[in-house]
């Protein structure tokens, strides 16, 4: 549920960056509605990106330092006070909203980055060798049913308000085509996004510290069969003198040592996730502009605010609903039976295959809208079936006990880095090379068709760099990453995977 809630909190910007701009940029001169201007649309959609990448290196440290339980709490709670401070953003000038929006904004993807390496280090720590990529899949899955709820609750909230409050299009009655009530959509969207987070805290506290934590890193054989036990209502016995015996060898993250044994792996990591998250978080948060550019949506001058909403909703959930949700768990379903390098391999293939074919014959699909959705869901489909939940689980896996959650904190960090590029890269590369169309406040750019060949080239390196990521599934934790190598007993007697259950 915590990344549940990361995933709407995330992504339910792109819902409503239209009607700010309508509400706050309003301009009764012009023929079309207001618009964010370029470097405040660019600082709202991306400035969450920002906090987080600070969050997953921040909180991936320190769930290495001090357990991974003691700061769990932390990033639910921080996620749950600033999703309801952005909602409640304040003065009455344009630029103070938006400033206060993109500070809490920012700081709730702090809360949010501490999710990424905690929640998948946790998970991993938790699940036994045949189930573990199920499990931290699983974990992911729940993205999808954020952004898929991000477009429900922004469908309800803007239909009742659109029911509830009867204007003329933007067309017929510019000065009114935005009720001032309509001020409450974008922050009850926004604040919805405390509730499941505040809902979650109890049980994350009641949680345990995963006994491979406590055993390889905190040393305590009896506190981690003790908690293990508990867990698995079976009773473990501890043997303080094994514990003491594994992984002696401590080398650190700048070491030559981890150079040499986990070097490759953390490039891997870290620029499979940077390429995936310029592709994914791009098309993800412009898909109201892609869809504009298609004619998929109705223009914007010919509907009210709210109506703009709704239809932008609806169109992101149906792409949630057909592509984006049952790619995860098409992942859930076979990562155990493929393995995580296949389904990353085949991910960024058919991506770049679904960009290429999307861009090549870019005028065709402005007459043929309903073939690009439908091309255009298949590239969600796959990057969920794929590197986008391979990218998460992997970095959980490969590394030691004492730097996992900060391994997967720099990997998530650096697939933020690319969710940047993507976020703030593609606002101005879509726009159109012709003068006359491109928005207010923006210069000429590449356009749409040569955006989306650019992303498919991403993907096809994505391709390459996944050759350095190594296969995981049926190995135990402690084999992956040689933690068991001073003595094989260990995996006997202290790994989940060998009690009976």
């Amino acid at each position: 549920m915590g990344f549940f809630t990361d995933a709407y909190d995330l992504f339910n910007i792109s819902l409503i960056t239209k009607l700010l701009g309508r509400i706050y940029y309003f301009e009764p001169l012009s023929e079309k509605p207001g618009t964010l201007p370029p470097r405040i649309a660019a600082a709202v959609n991306g400035v969450a990106f920002c906090g987080t990448l600070a969050g997953q290196l921040f909180f991936g440290w320190l769930g290495d330092k001090l357990g991974r339980k003691r700061v769990y709490g932390l990033t639910l709670m921080l996620m749950v006070i600033c999703s309801i401070a952005s909602g409640l953003s304040f003065r009455t000038s344009p630029q103070g909203v938006m400033a206060t929006l993109c500070f809490f904004r920012f700081w709730l993807g702090f809360g949010i980055g501490g999710d990424y390496p905690l929640s998948a280090t946790i998970m991993s720590e938790y699940a036994n060798k045949k189930t573990r990529g199920a499990f931290i899949a699983a974990v992911f899955a729940m993205q999808g049913l954020g952004i898929l709820t991000g477009g429900i609750v922004a469908l309800i909230v803007s239909a009742a308000f659109d029911h509830a409050y009867k204007v003329h299009p933007y067309n017929v009655d510019r000065e009114h085509s935005t009720a001032p009530e309509a001020d409450y959509i974008w922050r009850i969207i926004l604040m919805f996004g405390a509730l499941p987070a505040l809902l979650t805290y109890y049980w994350r506290m009641k949680m345990p510290k995963t006994a491979r934590y406590t055993a390889l890193v905190a040393r305590n054989a009896k506190q981690a069969a003790a908690d293990m036990s508990k867990v698995l209502q079976v009773d473990l016995n501890a043997e303080q003198e094994k514990v003491d015996k594994i992984g002696t060898e401590q080398f650190g993250l700048f070491s030559k040592e981890f150079a040499q044994r986990h070097g490759l792996h953390l490039l891997g990591t870290t620029s499979t996730w940077f390429l995936l998250d310029i592709a994914f978080y791009s098309s993800n948060l412009f898909q109201k502009d892609i869809f504009s550019a298609i004619g998929w949506l109705p223009k914007a001058e010919t509907m009210t605010a709210t109506k703009e909403v709704y239809e932008i909703a609806k169109a992101q959930t149906l792409i949630a609903l057909c592509g984006t949700v049952p790619g995860y768990w098409f992942t859930v379903a076979f990562i155990e039976h493929l393995g995580r390098f296949a389904i990353q391999l085949m991910g960024f293939f058919f991506m770049s295959v679904f960009m290429f074919a999307l861009a090549i014959p870019y005028p065709h699909w402005k007459t043929h809208n309903t073939g690009f959705v439908i091309m255009y869901s298949l590239t969600f489909f796959f990057a969920n079936f794929g590197p986008n939940a391979t990218t998460f689980i992997v970095p959980a896996e490969i590394f030691p006990a004492r730097l996992r959650s900060t391994c997967h904190g720099i990997s998530a960090a650096a697939g933020k880095a690319g969710a940047i590029v993507g976020s703030f890269g593609f606002l101005y590369a879509a726009q159109s090379t012709h003068h006359d169309k491109v928005d207010k406040g923006y210069h000429t750019g590449i356009g749409v068709k040569n955006a989306l060949i650019v992303l498919g080239a991403v993907n096809c390196l994505g391709m390459l760099f996944t050759l350095l990521v190594p296969e995981t599934m049926g190995r135990s934790l402690e084999d992956i990453t040689g933690e068991n190598e001073e003595d094989n007993g260990y995996q006997q007697r202290f790994s989940v995977e060998k009690v009976p259950v």
